[in-house]
């Protein structure tokens, strides 16, 4: 079987993080015995087009863990470098039985067209948060025009598989529609599941916070209210904060103006899968306070590591955390937060790693991979 994998995202030369949860679940179903190949479609800003070697679209083929991946890097239109990066596709690799269309963007055109023209099926796995209504971005992004062609798009899919049940009443409510949905978990790296010795419970107490520091989502500032207010309270604790963003040298810049020093709250920057494994390994809680997300990627993590959470009641957060794995605040009030940080650090026997452990189990490389690949073997059928 040959499945082929459109996405609006993805790792490349300029960002090795990005869209990593679409690498993760090529590589999912390649070890499921499936040749899998991504497409991916990236254009390349005015300072980097010596990076072309004059030319206006580049293709460059590569191999990761299993998972082949065309890169088409591009100064010119985004369709046309799509249609080249087709072309180059069935020159290297030849015609799939199945795409998986990753996000509602100029890439689902591409897989109209090869249904179209092909016969050939495709899936549409969503992670997008532009849906929901906190967000905004497909309805105040798209003209009414585009959002019918995504939403014919959408309808001709073999099935929708959203990241949660949040994100599918989201995508209704944009006119999204089709007869076959069905839930897909995000993949966890194997190091998050391998036994670990859980910090002794004890103070000093580890908090750890890991995103992408965009203050209109994650509300990094706050964490940063909360966490200021708690420091009148008690000193036992400090917090960790992994990750870079554009808003991440003004939210430094807020944590000096609070007076927070590195005693108590330290900016680390950006780190690999692996380096935030060992952080959530060697941590008592991680918190997580945003206005708006879908299904976290870092709350999957920390189930797998048994590190019990403080999240917001946002989005796909609620079917995520239980009483079993954390606590849920409300949304801006950084006040019940650090209610919420306090008594956490005060009942921390009462979590316990094992059956926080337990909950993750359906975000293994093997479980979700098993399901892609039902799916498809049903598509194909």
């Amino acid at each position: 079987m040959k499945v082929l994998f459109l996405t609006q995202w993805y790792p490349n030369r300029y960002d090795d993080m990005a869209g990593l949860f679409v690498r993760n679940h090529a590589e999912a179903v390649v070890r499921q015995g499936v040749d899998v190949c991504v497409l991916y479609c990236h254009p390349v800003e005015p300072h980097q087009l010596a990076d072309l070697a004059g030319e206006e679209f580049q293709a460059v083929e590569q191999t990761t863990n299993g998972v082949r991946e065309i890169y088409v890097y591009h100064s010119g239109s985004a369709l046309t470098a799509l249609l080249r990066g087709r072309d180059e596709l069935f020159l290297r690799w030849g015609m799939p039985d199945i795409c998986q269309l990753n996000v509602l963007s100029k890439t689902a055109f591409l897989a109209y067209e090869m249904f179209w023209r092909w016969k050939i099926p495709y899936v549409l796995v969503e992670h997008w948060s532009g849906y929901l209504p906190a967000n905004g971005d497909f309805l105040r992004n798209n003209t009414p025009l585009k959002r019918k062609l995504y939403q014919h798009i959408a309808r001709r899919a073999k099935c929708i598989l959203p990241v949660s049940a949040q994100l599918k009443t989201a995508m209704q409510a944009c006119g999204i529609r089709n007869n076959h949905w069905q839930l897909i978990h995000n993949v966890v790296y194997d190091c998050f599941f391998l036994p670990s010795e859980r910090p002794a419970l004890q103070p000093p107490y580890e908090l750890l916070h890991v995103s992408c520091f965009d203050e209109k989502a994650k509300n990094v500032r706050g964490i940063l209210n909360a966490i200021h207010l708690l420091l009148q309270q008690r000193r036992d604790f400090r917090l960790t904060l992994i990750g870079d963003g554009a808003d991440f040298l003004a939210d430094k810049a807020y944590a000096d103006q609070l007076g927070l020093t590195p005693d108590h709250v330290r900016f680390v920057g950006e780190k690999t899968p692996f380096e935030v494994c060992t952080a959530m390994q060697h941590s008592h809680a991680f918190i997580l306070f945003s206005r708006y997300e879908n299904a976290p990627v870092v709350l999957s993590e920390c189930m797998a590591v048994g590190l019990p959470v403080i999240a917001t009641k946002v989005g796909g957060i609620p079917e995520m955390v239980n009483t079993h794995t954390g606590v849920l605040v409300p949304s801006e009030d950084w006040h019940a937060l650090a209610a919420a940080i306090t008594k956490m650090l005060d009942q921390l026997p009462a979590y316990h790693p094992a059956t926080i452990r337990s909950f993750g189990d359906k975000y293994s490389y093997e479980k979700v991979g098993k399901q892609l690949l039902q799916l498809y073997e049903s598509v194909l059928s």
